[in-house]
């Protein structure tokens, strides 16, 4: 079986069979309406009802490192009203317009080692720039992959797989709900995308050209930051260690631990800008002790991985303990050998 849907709001996706087709362009009123569409077609960001063919002016876009969640294979989008452009704001977030809207489904396959085979969507969160800040809204697609419902409350779905290492997998995959949202996209006292900055954005995208002109040439971004340095791939082994776990550390934790994310109060802030040791953990006691530090006295113990309270925390699965807290249920081996590496690669002195 490939999958299960125990939750009574799963069912409520069948309810919008036979609706009309979905419009070939984005309905910015409805986009910018107070409450949010009952489907995901209703907004036209795509011509057919499984969201793969993009409406005018919807464009595919790739992050340099994806945030880990249990393997998913995502497709991202990017919808700016006609007539308005983003305003570039250094190498970070840039200034999206209202109507902006950033669409991101989370797919599946029956073999993680071929996602392309047998790819089925399991949900979309939409996050939107209205007049009075963005709003972010999770949708559930049902059993055949040709309808997504709003689900504010969440859902959670049992999926049979293989793992990308070619073991079996079974994933309790957790869609978050609408208040679940703005722990990871809290900045300060809004809300905030968390991935297209444009350090983010500089390389080549799915259309396989230079994401960032592309994004000018169609008229979505006023320009370029000269200059700009890009963020670090996380698996260009050609880069150094250091490099490429702030690359990682930056996408998956980041978003939290920085002065204005729902984590600020651990004064531990992982972002790429930051250039603090301690900050950064080396040599850092947790701010509360308990369980979550597993009896570690350093958040990162220079030379140490097994140590290291944020080693330990990144391998674990069980609640209150694991990090990141949302968006996985499964831990990253890939990540979690790449900073164990960073770890032991630091001068203990």
């Amino acid at each position: 079986m490939r999958h299960v849907l125990p939750f009574a709001c799963l069912i409520l996706a069948a309810c919008g069979a036979g609706q009309a087709a979905a419009p070939t362009v984005p309905d910015l009123e409805t986009i910018l309406a107070d409450k949010p569409a009952p489907v995901l077609s209703d907004y036209g960001f795509f011509t057919d009802a499984g969201a793969d063919h993009p409406a005018k002016r919807v464009k595919s876009y790739d992050l340099i490192n994806p945030l880990f969640s249990d393997d998913a294979d995502k497709h991202r989008f990017i919808y700016v009203p006609p007539g308005e452009r983003a305003k570039a704001d250094g190498a970070g977030l840039p200034e999206f317009p209202v109507g902006t809207a950033l669409i991101k489904t989370f797919a599946f396959a029956p073999d993680l080692r071929d996602p392309e085979t047998g790819n089925f969507k399991v949900e979309t969160r939409v996050i939107i720039r209205k007049a009075d800040g963005w709003a972010a809204f999770p949708y559930v697609w049902n059993e055949d992959g040709t309808q997504a419902t709003y689900a504010p409350v969440g859902a959670r779905r049992t999926i049979e797989t293989i793992s990308p290492q070619g073991e079996p997998l079974q994933i309790h995959y957790e869609v978050p709900n609408k208040n679940q949202c703005k722990t990871c996209h809290q900045s300060g006292d809004v809300v905030e995308p968390i991935g297209p900055k444009l350090r983010n954005l500089d390389h080549p995208g799915p259309a396989g050209v230079d994401q960032l002109s592309d994004w000018v040439s169609a008229g979505i971004l006023d320009g370029v930051p000269l200059g700009m340095k890009r963020t670090p791939d996380a698996m260009d082994v050609s880069l150094p260690l250091d490099a490429r776990a702030r690359g990682y550390l930056d996408i998956n934790c980041g978003h939290c631990h920085n002065p204005g994310g729902s984590a600020s109060n651990s004064g531990l802030w992982l972002m790429l800008e930051e250039t603090s040791p301690t900050r950064l953990g080396l040599k850092k006691h947790p701010t509360a002790a308990g369980r979550g530090s597993g009896d570690r006295r350093y958040v990162i113990d220079p030379g140490h991985p097994e140590e290291s309270i944020l080693a330990f925390r990144m391998a674990s699965t069980e609640p209150g303990i694991a990090m990141p807290e949302l968006g996985r249920t499964l831990p990253d081996p890939v990540g979690i050998d790449l900073i164990n590496q960073w770890i032991a690669g630091m001068d203990t002195e």
